[in-house]
């Protein structure tokens, strides 16, 4: 009969068997609980201990627990729970809230547990301010640095912390900690354009000084999808990856990424040679960027999954990347191109590329413009193959446009491709021709008036050649940051003039196409936010104006309520949720309408998981309220 250490009775047994997974050892310790005399309270005690932190293989759990830790008196248990688990490898703490003076004491436990490898302190921070955030990362990060731990894995997914927050754990991605890490997992934080270049520059650097001790930094997976990134934080990134070299899977979906971003994206890849997965999920390749990133993936040979799903590749980029499949990717077992508005004649060439493809288990064409015949030939060069259960459904498919048109549509294209380029570059230079407003520092711009930065952007001068002027029909038809700054410094006046505010319907027309431009760069929020004042103000200051039915018919357009009529809702809400943001804050809001926007708001939504950076931010603030 297996024995306890000599000595070890009652608790003590817990305690022992903590140390050594006691998961594993718990059949036995009720078997043999008699033969120890452990009392029935004892072993009621052990079980209910490890249901609550869920232990085993080096690993504490508080996962999902929703506790509130905000004081150290408020973190007894869980201190407790660290510094009795002796070899603790993993802590999971997704699903709490923790504040500062919480953060700190938890540091402190964690000071002396050297053993810890990986940390999943994803959603660890709902509802605080995001000023909470930093600080607390920083005590958090300075006890695994002090500890002398040889981090793995670290998830902060699911955290809005912004830029800011990139800078509470600068210090420990660049520290010996993170010199072993292989998984980074920065999913849904908000980091922006800044936090991307933060990140990026850490990221070197653990790198340069992991390499001077002979152990250079071997990064496997990295994750920071919906991040708002952009051209500059993926350019930033790419620089990164260069350095490492080791990628096997890069997971950067919804960060408004256009070709300028991919193409560097692509030269990256082209150096990390294990790729196994390329999850760039709805970002802008466009023709340019996706022949780069074509390009790239003739020289890979590992790469198993492929997510371009919703990036606008077209028919040629969809043609670049079906002769890179067909001409290696023999271990592809996932290809996505859906929704990228490929046209019919590109299905057989797609079809074909997978021909010998034998590890091919998934291919979605979704949501393209095939058309029924272009559908058929694709289902029968797949069946010819032997391949057709690995074609997913084709149920969204746009359909195909005439056959006479389609020389001309191939034009169109272009032309249309062209243009996006044009806009992109007259935005660069814009910004570029604002210097005085861009390198401010974050005090000097919140003190400008929204009205001083739109008179600053119009009285600057335009690169030839001048462009149109701008009209609120114009902009209202089809609205972008670009038309809604050329507006002039007297846009809000004549928007608020020109809405009926007695129609609630066409009050909530004008406010989502409003926010659709909302941008975190200082001159499009700041005018957003001046409009949507002046015309919100002037409705909620109106006699006939009613705000329930106003608040009713903003959330069935958000996708948040149904309606009896068919009503398409907005593509996305991230400008129109931040927006709110902004409003519900203001003297001229309803404060009935809190609980209205907090209830629908708080119900789990598809609409909203793709932008639960700004539904937190949102709920923090109607929270407040």
């Amino acid at each position: 009969m297996e024995e306890w250490p000599r000595g070890v009775r009652g608790m003590e047994a817990t305690r022992w068997n903590r140390s050594r997974s006691s998961a594993q050892h718990l059949p036995q310790l009720l078997r043999f609980g008699t033969t120890w005399k452990m009392a029935s309270e004892d072993i009621t005690e052990l079980a209910e201990s490890l249901a609550k932190t869920q232990v085993g293989g080096g690993q504490l759990s508080f996962k999902g627990k929703s506790l509130k830790l905000n004081t150290a008196e408020d973190a007894d248990e869980v201190i407790k729970e660290i510094e009795e688990y002796d070899g603790l490898e993993a802590l999971r703490l997704e699903g709490n809230t923790v504040g500062v003076e919480a953060a700190k004491v938890i540091a402190k436990a964690l000071e002396k547990k050297s053993q810890l490898k990986r940390c999943h302190w994803s959603d660890m921070f709902t509802g605080r301010l995001r000023s909470e955030i930093p600080p607390a990362l920083i005590s958090l990060g300075e006890a695994l640095v002090s500890a002398g731990c040889q981090l793995v894995e670290l998830d902060l997914s699911d955290n809005a912390f912004g830029p800011d927050g990139v800078r509470g754990f600068e210090a420990l991605l660049k520290s010996p900690a993170c010199f072993t890490l292989q998984e980074l997992k920065l999913n849904n934080c908000g980091m922006g354009i800044g936090g991307g270049k933060i990140l990026a520059g850490a990221l070197k650097e653990c790198h340069r000084k992991s390499s001077a001790q002979g152990k250079p930094l071997a990064l496997k997976l990295f994750v920071a999808g919906r991040n708002r990134l952009e051209n500059d934080g993926a350019t930033a990134l790419a620089e990164a990856f260069r350095v490492i070299g080791t990628l096997e899977e890069v997971h950067m979906p919804q960060n408004g990424i256009n070709h300028a971003g991919i193409t560097a994206l692509a030269q990256a890849f082209a150096v990390n040679l294990l790729l196994r997965v390329i999850n760039l999920n709805d970002n802008t390749f466009t023709e340019k960027g996706a022949v780069a990133m074509a390009e790239t993936l003739k020289k890979l040979r590992q790469v198993e999954v492929i997510n371009f799903g919703d990036c606008l590749v077209r028919s040629k980029g969809a043609i670049a990347i079906a002769e890179a499949v067909k001409e290696g990717l023999h271990k592809l077992k996932e290809l996505n191109l859906s929704f990228c508005e490929i046209k019919r004649d590109a299905v057989l060439i797609i079809a074909e590329a997978t021909e010998d493809k034998s590890e091919l288990e998934k291919l979605d064409l979704n949501g393209n413009c095939f058309g029924e015949e272009g559908c058929e030939q694709l289902q029968e060069t797949l069946e010819g193959f032997n391949m057709a259960e690995v074609l997913g459904s084709l149920s969204d498919d746009e359909g195909d446009d005439d056959d006479e048109d389609e020389e001309d549509d191939d034009e169109d294209e272009e032309e249309d491709e062209e243009e996006e380029e044009e806009d992109v570059e007259e935005e660069e230079e814009e910004e570029e021709e604002l210097p005085q407003v861009q390198e401010r520092g974050q005090g000097e711009q919140e003190s400008l008036t929204p009205k001083k930065i739109l008179e600053t952007h119009d009285s600057t001068p335009v690169s030839s050649p001048a462009l149109p002027p701008v009209d609120v029909g114009t902009f209202l038809a089809f609205p972008s940051p670009e038309k809604l700054l050329r507006l002039g410094p007297k846009c809000s006046t004549l928007i608020a003039q020109q809405t009926d505010t007695s129609d609630t319907e066409k009050v909530v027309m004008v406010f989502l196409k409003i926010s659709s431009v909302f941008k975190d760069e200082t001159t499009v929020k700041a005018a957003v936010h001046e409009i949507t004042d002046a015309l919100m103000r002037e409705a909620f200051s109106s006699a006939t104006f009613n705000s329930d039915t106003f608040a009713t018919s903003l959330l069935i357009h958000l996708g948040l309520l149904k309606s009896e009529e068919k009503i398409k809702a907005v593509p996305s809400l991230y400008g129109p949720l931040m927006t709110l943001n902004h409003m519900v804050q203001q003297d001229y809001f309803p404060k009935s309408l809190v609980p209205v926007l907090l209830a629908f708001v708080t119900k789990p939504n598809r609409a909203l998981d793709s932008c639960s950076f700004a539904r937190h931010l949102l709920l923090q603030t109607l929270h407040q309220l």
